[in-house]
């Protein structure tokens, strides 16, 4: 069926043509001065080699995968809360778009056409065909030398994968990932975690100068210059020979040398990086245990902050396409978050009913509207 070009048709061009991808963010390979550029290199650098890159993103990405579920229907609920690998949906699509910036969810149909189980693509090896007027008709998986085509819909006419991508300004197809924006600050974070380990083996400090002054103008052979350096090298260097002492043949003598401390201050650098990795994920980072942040007045207002600017508005965005590609088969769904169950929102909702019920102008029903639950049954209803 070219479910595609009968929609095309049917608007009467209304919709313009989108222009071809550029492809997947970080889709450049190697890597220019320590900065990674490929997805790839960004992943590993980032959320295998960062501490604080990956906890940001472990942050959000298990909060979204822990929000209590409100579905309409428990046959759906089932399928968004089964486990993949281990992992449950939400929390892995979460990551997938924080991390790359598109989650791809294959629906997988029974013998008889309905879903029977949603499954999460890996991102990267995922490439959007599209047609003439560069609407998507199909997605390409590689694994290696295999490559599978998935049609966009299936021979109804329904979504079979549900593309889930953030905002990209230049892009018409694939989403901008915030492992794009970080990797700047992540390669600093790593540049002096580097950096500081190297100090601390050679006892924060250069190792000095051996000056060598016999007092006759002479100077060291070839050969006694080699077996110098080999000897400080295995006796005298790292950190498991820090502060042994030394001694010197005649005419040597040491002359120590230190770093200034504006040169020793890596501190400060790796806590301005470790909070520009945090505010692109958009944590605050005094959850993160970051020193010098006071953004927030305590930590129970960073959470929220957390909840509130970005799990939520991520959670919303899985779930709704989600909700637009099922409701073929359960037409009345409805998919969202239970805020009267999420415990860092709990304040919030206090507040909520205190001013709720505050309001001697409403009335009990109009009250519980507000608040978003079932009119009461009345008194003797249904005698």
């Amino acid at each position: 069926m070219k479910w595609f070009g009968r929609k095309a048709v049917g608007r009467g061009g209304a919709r313009p043509g989108l222009a071809r991808g550029w492809g997947f963010p970080g889709g450049v390979g190697g890597e220019v001065g320590g900065w990674a550029r490929s997805y790839e290199g960004q992943v590993r650098a980032a959320y295998l080699g960062n501490a604080v890159a990956q906890r940001a993103v472990r942050m959000v990405a298990e909060s979204v995968g822990e929000a209590p579920l409100a579905a309409s229907d428990s046959e759906v609920r089932a399928l968004i809360a089964a486990r993949i690998g281990g992992q449950t949906l939400m929390e892995t699509v979460a990551a997938q778009v924080l991390l790359h910036g598109n989650g791809y969810i294959q629906i997988i149909a029974d013998s008889l056409g309905r879903p029977r189980e949603l499954f999460a693509l890996r991102p990267e090896r995922v490439r959007v065909e599209v047609d003439a007027r560069g609407w998507p008709t199909a997605y390409c998986y590689s694994v290696g030398a295999e490559t599978s085509r998935m049609p966009a819909r299936d021979e109804a006419g329904r979504t079979a994968i549900v593309h889930v991508k953030s905002y990209h300004p230049a892009d018409d197809h694939y989403g901008l990932g915030c492992l794009e924006a970080a990797s700047g600050a992540v390669a600093i974070h790593n540049v002096a975690t580097r950096w500081n380990m190297a100090l601390l083996d050679n006892a924060a400090r250069p190792s000095g100068a051996l000056v060598f002054d016999p007092g006759d103008g002479a100077a060291l052979s070839g050969e006694q210059f080699d077996r110098l350096r080999s000897e400080m090298e295995a006796h005298f260097q790292g950190a498991a020979n820090a502060g042994r002492p030394m001694l010197l043949e005649g005419g040597l003598r040491w002359q120590a040398m230190s770093l200034s401390p504006a040169e020793m201050d890596f501190v400060g650098l790796k806590a301005a990086a470790a909070r520009e990795i945090a505010l692109a994920f958009g944590v605050p980072p005094m959850l993160l245990g970051l020193p010098g942040d006071n953004t927030y007045a305590n930590y129970r207002e960073a959470v929220r902050a957390l909840w509130r600017l970005a799990v939520l508005p991520l959670s919303y965005r899985i779930l709704g396409a989600l909700g637009e590609a099922l409701r073929p088969w359960w037409p009345e769904l409805t998919l969202g978050i239970d805020l009267d169950r999420v415990t860092a929102l709990s304040e919030d909702r206090e507040r909520q009913w205190a001013q709720v019920a505050a309001a001697d102008f409403l009335s009990a029903e109009e009250k519980r509207a507000v608040l978003g639950l079932e009119p009461a049954p009345r008194t003797g209803e249904g005698r």
